[in-house]
């Protein structure tokens, strides 16, 4: 813990094409080792190529993506008097949004498909079909929490 108090949460700044902050939180989550130009053009052609498949807007798209993957529970490890159980919470919003990125971003690369901007574009309309590894995991997430409902009275 920190002794000099709390410390702020940073604003992202809205990306340069499409002037949404959701869209810079994505590309952040694509980002490795800096490179962020090429985070950038990754999701930019991939939501080019989005258009070409679904012939839809991107954005709209992206953010529905977002949503069906969004998780609304998930389970917490509580320890108590020397047994360790499963405790389902509520999911604040900034980690619903972080957990929805980094789900989307780890289940593309995870895909078959030859470069890393068809990987991103195909989980991105599974996902906004309500398919996809990112929707499964998810389900996953939400499933745990059901079956450790009757440890919920643990909550902190």
């Amino acid at each position: 813990m920190s002794r000099k108090g709390k410390i702020p949460k940073r604003d992202v700044l809205p990306d340069p094409k499409y002037n949404d902050k959701i869209i810079t939180r994505f590309v952040n989550g694509i980002m490795k080792e800096g490179k962020k130009s090429l985070a950038e053009s990754i999701l930019y052609k991939s939501m080019d190529r989005i258009k070409e498949k679904t012939k839809e807007d991107p954005i709209k798209v992206l953010k529905k993506a977002i949503d069906n993957t969004k998780p609304s529970v998930e389970v917490r490890s509580r320890r108590v008097g020397g047994a360790t159980y499963q405790v389902p919470i509520e999911v604040r919003s900034d980690r619903k949004l972080a957990l929805s990125i980094r789900w989307l971003t780890s289940y593309a690369a995870m895909r078959g498909e030859k470069s890393m901007i068809e990987k991103l574009a195909g989980e991105l309309i599974d996902a906004y079909n309500s398919k996809g590894g990112a929707v499964k995991k998810k389900e996953d997430v939400h499933k745990m929490a059901e079956a450790n409902k009757a440890f919920a009275h643990y909550r902190w």
